[in-house]
C-alpha cells in the first residue's frame, strides 16, 4: 500500500485537509490521535511520564496536563528529549499497527499524519511520497489562537520552534495550498486523490 505522508505548521489545517481526502476513500491513520489516545485518561503512557515528571503533569481527569508539559519542555531541552524517549516508540507502534489494519482495509493509499515528519527520518523512510499543508503564519497564528485560547505571542513561539516553513516547501513533493475555506479544497483534493489512487 502506498503511503503518503502529510506534514505542515501548527495551524496549517493538516486535519481538515486530512478529513477530505478520507471522505475521498483514503486510509488515514493520524500521529496526533495517536498520541492523544496515549495520554488521554487511562492512556498506555501516563504511568511512564507520571514516574518522568511527576504529579504535576497531570491534569484534574487524569489525563495529560498539555498546557504544563509544553511549557516544560519549551524551557527544558532535557526534559523534551525525555517526553520524546518515552512518547515516540510508542507511538511509532501503534502507528505501524494502524497502518497494518488500514492495509488489510483495502483503502487504495494511506495518508499518515505527521507533524514533524522532515524534522526527524523515523516516519520518511515509509513515506513514498509527501504531501504539506501551507498557508500564511499570519492565518496559522489566527487559527491556533481562536482554536485554542493561547496568546498570539505563545503561538508564535511554537510556530518559531518548528521546521521554517521555506524549508517545509522546499522539502515537500506535493502541496495544498489552504489559505481559504473548505470549498477551495475540494477540487485539488480530488486532483491529488486520483492521482494518489493511479500509484
Amino acid at each position: 500500500m502506498q503511503i503518503i505522508g502529510l506534514t505542515g505548521g501548527i495551524g496549517s489545517g493538516k486535519s481538515t485537509v486530512a478529513e477530505l481526502f478520507a471522505e475521498q476513500g483514503a486510509g488515514l491513520v493520524d500521529t496526533d490521535e495517536i498520541s492523544r489516545q496515549l495520554t488521554g485518561s487511562g492512556g498506555a503512557a501516563l504511568q511512564a511520564l507520571q514516574a518522568a515528571f511527576g504529579d504535576p503533569i497531570l491534569a484534574a481527569d487524569g489525563a495529560l496536563n498539555r498546557a504544563a508539559m509544553r511549557e516544560r519542555v519549551f524551557s527544558d531541552a532535557g526534559a523534551r528529549a525525555k517526553l520524546e524517549s518515552i512518547l515516540h516508540p510508542m507511538i511509532r507502534r501503534d502507528c505501524d499497527a494502524a497502518l497494518s489494519a488500514t492495509a488489510r482495509a483495502g483503502h487504495p493509499y494511506c495518508l499518515l499524519a505527521v507533524p514533524l515528519l522532515f524534522e526527524g527520518m523515523s516516519y520518511r523512510g515509509i513515506v513514498s511520497s509527501t504531501l504539506l499543508v501551507d498557508c500564511p503564519v499570519s492565518l496559522q497564528i489566527a487559527r491556533v489562537t481562536k482554536r485554542s485560547g493561547l496568546a498570539e505571542a505563545e503561538v508564535a513561539r511554537i510556530i518559531a520552534a518548528q521546521l521554517p516553513r521555506a524549508l517545509r516547501l522546499q522539502l515537500a513533493d506535493q502541496l495544498v495550498w489552504n489559505a481559504s475555506d473548505i470549498a477551495a479544497l475540494h477540487q485539488p483534493i480530488a486532483k491529488l486523490h486520483a492521482r494518489f489512487t493511479r500509484g
